[in-house]
């Protein structure tokens, strides 16, 4: 929970190694911060790169007595130097700055964590649900917050439709939300999203790709993309498909069935696919065409002007790394 809108914390460490868990944290402590002053400034360090003195340059009283946040990214790459800064600063916060300091929950840079929970600072842990049960409780809490509940069985085909990765399934919800009329998501509308639309779905495209069929693959994207399928989940869904071949090729050889699709974090029925699939794939080829889907994500989500070539792009890319015919 955060403090009272009206008085928000001074100092606020976020701990945690899923990113987009502790993003969402920092943006709902800016959220707050700006609640008191919308015009609030955000001053931001990297952990890796600050020096000694910038947290006081930016912390410092404005002449016009404006509020400002401070944000420390991965405060765990902090110097010594500077991590006894931010500690003398803690302990005697000013009253117009909000420090908010995200730090990976790890073992480097602990006292750093310490010290700040000793100085009262507001402490949020973001953990990563690392367990199915986990993941389903998190797409319910999606739709919660969009005032909204999904069944059990469409919440299951959510998970497996889109996969573990926690900004995925939140994008997916969000979409759900905002295509699907009703208070209550069954698994008919998910299956409407997903299997939809002519039967055309991110994933039937990225499936297309890895198994090297470019024209049937191009065909579908174009098809989607002319019926209104979001490029954001078009890209996840390619990298979806990726990232399975990596973690079902990289899997130890002496698991199988619960055991596989538990340390992978995929469902039987996908795993099948997936090991046919990886019969055309190499290490190189697999790493190769993972790059070429970043870039597709950076163009699709603002970097570029045209998301339909980017993502032709990365499908022809997908299909070109192949090893095998």
């Amino acid at each position: 929970m955060l403090p009272d809108m009206a008085n928000p914390a001074p100092v606020t460490l976020i701990i945690g190694d899923e990113e987009f868990l502790a993003d969402r944290a920092i943006r709902a402590t800016v959220a707050q911060a700006r609640g008191t002053d919308p015009g609030i400034e955000v001053h931001e360090l990297a952990g890796g790169e600050a020096e000694p003195g910038d947290l006081a340059r930016v912390a410092s009283p404005s002449l016009f007595g404006d509020r400002s946040v401070v944000l420390i990214r991965s405060a765990q790459e902090l110097k010594k130097e500077v991590i006894n800064e931010v500690l003398a600063y803690a302990a005697d916060p000013a009253e117009d700055v909000h420090l908010i300091v995200a730090h990976d929950g790890g073992a480097k840079g602990k006292a750093l964590v310490d010290g700040l929970k000793k100085a009262g600072a507001h402490v949020i842990t973001v953990a990563k649900p690392t367990k199915p049960g986990e993941r389903l409780d998190f797409i319910r809490g999606e739709f919660e917050r969009a005032g909204r509940t999904i069944t059990p069985a469409a919440a299951q085909a959510l998970l497996d439709a889109v996969g573990s990765d926690l900004r995925e399934l939140a994008a997916a919800c969000s979409q759900l939300v905002f295509d699907t009329p009703g208070e209550k998501i069954d698994e008919a509308a998910v299956a409407r999203y997903y299997r939809g639309r002519a039967e055309v779905t991110g994933f039937s495209i990225a499936d297309l790709a890895i198994e090297g069929k470019l024209g049937e693959a191009l065909e579908q994207l174009r098809w989607a993309l002319a019926t209104g399928v979001a490029p954001v989940l078009i890209v996840s869904a390619l990298a979806n498909g990726l990232r399975a071949l990596a973690k079902v090729g990289g899997a130890p050889r002496n698991l199988r069935g619960g055991q596989l699709a538990s340390h992978v974090g995929l469902p039987p029925w996908k795993i099948e696919r997936v090991r046919r699939q990886l019969a055309g794939w190499g290490p190189e080829g697999l790493s190769t065409a993972m790059q070429a889907v970043a870039v597709a994500d950076e163009q699709v989500k603002g970097a570029g002007t045209d998301p339909a070539y980017a993502l032709e792009r990365a499908v022809q890319v997908i299909v070109a790394s192949r090893t095998g015919r």
